[in-house]
């Protein structure tokens, strides 16, 4: 067993952690001020996106499982951030729109992602750089989430690239 392969500074799973800790930092006093959490703003960003979405999508398109996003919607809806009702064609289906308020704060958080990407530019990442990154990051999301469904499913993870 290769010793290099346990230091800290060659795990990248490490790296995607601390960058990610790190950043989500950035963002917690831009959203306190506003009352808000970083996974609130995210299920905005997705209600921003496209109004009127069914739970499952909303989690989906965030990479969460329902049981992780319905507390986080009952506590925006108390807020009176969005509203959350039946379906029409199917009632077992919960579908969840922005209320006026949760309109409001794309205006007011308007200079978030701005202050945000700001902070994150620097020598490597850069306006010319950010669209190779997110390729490369959306091909790494992809990949370790059919890696996982596989597993979830009891399949052999996906090991060749």
């Amino acid at each position: 067993m290769e010793k290099e392969a346990f230091l800290l500074d060659n795990q990248l799973c490490f790296r995607l952690y601390t960058a990610s800790r790190l950043l989500t930092q950035a963002y917690h006093p831009l959203l306190a001020a506003q009352g808000l959490t970083y996974p609130q703003y995210l299920v905005l960003l997705v209600l921003w996106e496209k109004d009127n979405q069914p739970v499952n999508d909303i989690a989906k398109r965030l990479y969460l499982e329902t049981n992780t996003v319905t507390p986080l919607l009952q506590r925006m809806e108390k807020e009176g951030i969005l509203v959350r009702k039946k379906g029409k064609e199917d009632g077992r289906q919960m579908i969840v729109t922005l209320a006026p308020k949760g309109r409001q704060l794309q205006e007011e958080l308007g200079n978030v992602p701005f202050t945000v990407g700001q902070a994150v530019m620097c020598k490597s990442v850069n306006p010319q750089t950010v669209p190779e990154l997110f390729l490369m990051l959306d091909d790494m999301i992809n990949r370790l989430d059919k890696s996982n469904r596989a597993i979830s499913t009891g399949q052999e993870p996906i090991r060749n690239l």
